[in-house]
Order: structure tokens, then sequence, then C-alpha cells
């Protein structure tokens, strides 16, 4: 496994220096690149370079002719297929409202979506979780399975396959309710309880029968949900603040809380006050020590706030650890990557968190998403959100500036009232690039996550062939051990990931 190298100021600057050129090369025309590419280029091969699809797109576009454009325009060896999921994120078509790209069907799926397995499920692998398992199978494509279907090509091909699942879900899958977190106000919610015995049984049964039912090299586990603490003050770039469905508070959670010597009932009360702190907050209600004093306090009176949220933390690690293990069971050959969400890139509390160095005893991989065209949508929402509660009476533009020296970002970063139509630069996925690399301390392999359209807001920052090269260059520049290109290529235009398959060749020549 390579050790990453210590970063520096000069090769940074180097990148830096010559971000402008590479822009220049990103428009000498994308088609004319694909063009010349003949398939015999040196490339370094330990370098996986990634690209996430969904099932709807092979089924749109034919399993051949998709690999085809992949492995010739993107320069993808890497394939991360999603297979369990229920999210609109990493399956379907292009998510309604937003521009088609000029491959695949120009036609919404928004009314046959539903999700779930995109595989065959075999129950003997299942048979300690209460959930149908069956019933997870996804309906929309009759009797195409991803895996069986796309290995044998990519295969062929010489490209590694992965299957990517994911922790969402639908309320209405058979055995959920019965599963299902329960908020601060007692209602069940559509996510998971990771404390409970049979979910967990569920995710390691679905990925055991994945890595012996078929001839995958891995797998890429997501799970993007937060613990209560950061989800009460929106301290992420999700849009809505709703602390009153924190989660979770039901029984096997009182009682894991009880093992870990918390006091449930004291955590609870303690999330019930900051909850009523939240709402006040949103209706600008001030305390009269201000906002950012009271809900100090509000820690102070009640730290079991604090360690109740390390306890949502603690189950998700528990999680990643079984289901690595359950893989290495069947071959410990296979790997296991964990994704590790944007709010990363924005909130020192989330990075307080996590350890890079701790993540990676879990996984062989972590996929480290550095989105930078979205990234400043996703930032400038992540700062008004915070800006609503906690740090309510710091104007927004100072509270970002003042966060940009917190997470060490370039001054050369837009402004607040700039950063949605700017995005986020190169520099920012080199530098987060490097930080994950040197937080690993070459214990497990850094890929990061690279925006390729990715749908943002009307007036936001739309992904550019430039934008692509640059971004997918950045990463490689600044040592990462491959790349991939994020959402699904269900959004990809062609021009981009023709750019990025550039930056691919041009990072990674032997």
């Amino acid at each position: 496994m390579k050790t990453p190298l210590t970063v520096n100021s000069t090769s940074r600057r180097d990148f830096l220096k010559n971000s402008a050129a590479l822009a220049t090369l990103a428009t000498a025309g994308p088609l004319a690149s694909f063009s010349s590419f003949s398939g015999e280029e040196k490339f370094d091969s330990s370098k996986m370079n990634g690209i996430q699809i969904g099932a709807v797109s092979f089924v749109d576009e034919g399993v051949k002719e998709v690999l085809d454009i992949v492995q010739k325009r993107g320069a993808i060896n890497t394939l991360f297929l999603t297979t369990f999921t229920y999210g609109r994120g990493l399956s379907g078509r292009q998510i309604p409202g937003r521009k088609f790209p000029d491959h695949g069907a120009q036609k919404s799926d928004e009314e046959t979506f539903h999700g779930g397995n995109y595989a065959i499920p075999h129950p003997e692998f299942y048979k300690n979780t209460l959930l149908n398992v069956k019933a997870t199978r996804a309906p929309e494509h009759g009797d195409f399975d991803i895996l069986a279907s796309v290995i044998p090509e990519a295969k062929k091909r010489g490209m590694r396959v992965f299957a990517s699942v994911e922790d969402q879900w639908r309320s209405d899958v058979p055995g959920v309710s019965e599963l299902a977190e329960i908020d601060l106000q007692g209602r069940k919610v559509r996510t998971l309880c990771l404390f409970k015995q049979e979910v967990r049984a569920f995710w390691t049964g679905l990925v055991t029968d994945l890595s012996m039912s078929y001839d995958i090299d891995g797998i890429l586990f997501f799970n993007e949900r937060n613990g209560p603490l950061l989800t009460a003050l929106g301290a992420s770039h999700f849009q809505k603040i709703d602390s009153s469905r924190v989660t979770c508070f039901c029984e096997d959670h009182q009682r894991a809380a009880t093992e870990h010597g918390i006091n449930f009932n004291r955590a609870r009360e303690g999330y019930q006050k900051l909850d009523l702190f939240v709402q006040n907050s949103l209706k600008g209600v001030r305390p009269s020590d201000g906002y950012y004093v009271e809900f100090q306090r509000l820690l102070l009176e009640y730290p079991e706030i604090v360690a109740y949220d390390k306890l949502f933390d603690f189950a998700k690690h528990q999680v990643l650890k079984e289901v690595n293990a359950a893989v290495k069971t069947v071959n410990k050959d296979l790997q296991v990557g964990f994704h590790v969400e944007h709010v990363n890139s924005f909130n020192s509390f989330f990075r307080a968190s996590r350890s890079y160095e701790e993540l990676a005893t879990m996984a062989d991989f972590l996929k480290v998403v550095a989105y930078n065209n979205c990234g400043g949508e996703r930032y400038a929402r992540f700062i008004r959100n915070i800006n609503s509660t906690v740090f309510r009476d710091v104007p927004p533009e100072e509270l970002m500036r003042f966060n940009n020296h917190l997470l060490n970002f370039s001054e050369d970063e837009a402004s607040f009232d700039k950063l949605p139509k700017a995005g986020l630069s190169a520099d920012y996925v080199f530098r987060e690039t490097r930080r994950a690399l040197d937080g690993v301390k070459g214990k497990c392999l850094i890929l990061p996550g690279i925006d390729v359209n990715l749908p943002t807001g009307k007036d936001s920052r739309k992904a550019s062939p430039e934008d692509t090269y640059a971004a997918t260059l950045a990463a490689f520049k600044a040592g990462a051990d491959g790349v991939i290109l994020s959402r699904k290529y269900s959004e990809m235009f062609l021009a981009n990931l023709d750019a990025a398959g550039r930056a691919v060749r041009d990072g990674t020549k032997e």
C-alpha cells in the first residue's frame, strides 16, 4: 500500500501556479481528446479510477455501451455499482427538474423510481433480521440484476467492480416500521436504529450475500446520517432544521446508553431543552446572554447531550467494523470502503467527531467527498443554518471567514454572497485530499469523490469541463490513490466525463 507523501508548501504552490494552464488544457476540446485515445497509453494501474453508476443507466443505454463510454472517455478502471439504496442520490435518472445529460433516456423516472436491492437477494443470508428481504428487491427494472449483468462484461475489460450499498430506506418496506428509529416526540421515522441487532444483521447479511454470490472486488458503504446534536442544530448542508425530529430514543438506544454510562432520561431532557433553544433561535427570540452563550450553558448543564451524540457515532462505526469483518470472512482480499460525507469539509464540530486515523482502521479505502462545484452552494447553506441557531449573533460573512480559518480554507475562495455561484476551487480538492492522506497515515487508501454535474440550484455554479479537469487533476497532484466520479453517471454530461478522463490520464501516466 502506498504511503502518502508529506504535504509541503512547494507542491501546493506549484499546483496553484499551474491551475490556469490546466484550465487552458481543458478547453482543448473533449471530443478531440476522446477520439485521440487509443487505449494503449500506459497508466498507473494501482490507481482506482472509479465512477458511480446505477442500474437505470445500463437498462437505458446497454451494458456494453455504458462500459465503452466510461472506459474510453473517462479512463475508468473501477466501477462502483449502486446495488442497494432507496435514495435518488445514487440511483435513478437525473433528478426531476434538472436538465438531462446528452446520453440515456430523456425522460424522468420520478413516477417509476422505487429503489431497493438491484441485485438478487438470497434469503439464507438474512435469517437474523425482521426485514422482508424478498420485498427489498427493486421492482422498476424487472429481472435486471445489475451485478450479474455488468460483472462479466467489466471483467473482460479488466475493470474492477464494487457493490455500493447505502443506508437509505422507504417507510413502506415490510419490517421497517418495527426497526425504525424514534424521534424526540416519540414518532417513528424511516431511518433504522443501528443499535437494533436485526438492523445490523441485515447489513452484515447483505454484504455477505453480495460477496459470496457475485464476483465483486469489494463493498462501498454509504451512511450520511449524523447524530442528534448536529442534526438538531442544522449543522450540515441540508436545508431543513427540525430539532424535534432528532433520533434515536427507542428502547434499544436507551439500553445502549445505560451500557455506556449515559443517563438516558437526562439526555432526553437535554435534547428537549435544546429543541426549545433551536425553535426560539429560528424565531429570533434572543437569550439575554446571546445565542452562543445560551448554547454553551446548555452543554455544560447537560453533558449528556454530547455523550448521547457520540453514542450514535459509536453505533455507526460499529456497523462499519461488522460490515468489514463480514466481507473479510468471505474473502480477505476483498476491499471495503466507507463514504465520508460532505459536511466533513465544512463543519469543525463534525471534524472533531471523526478521526481519519481511526476510520482507516475500519476500511481499506475512504471515499472522501470533495465536491467543489456544488460545494459553494452547500457551504453557504451550512453557514446559513448555523447562523440561524448557535451563531445567530454573528453576521454570516464574518461567520464564514472565521469558519474558513478553522478549516484552513484558502483566502482565495469566494465571499459568502458569491459562494453558491462561484463554487469552491480546485485547490479545495487538493487540500481536502492532502488532509485525508495525512490523516490516515498510510493505513488505507484515499479516493476523493469528484463532483461531475451534481445538480445545483438555478443560480448556483454548474460544472464545466474546465472545472472537472482541474478538480480531478488536483486530487492526483495531491497524491490520491484514485478518484470516484460522483454522484452518478446518469447525471453526467459527456464533455465533463471526457475532461475527467483526460485528467485521469494526465495524473496517472507512468
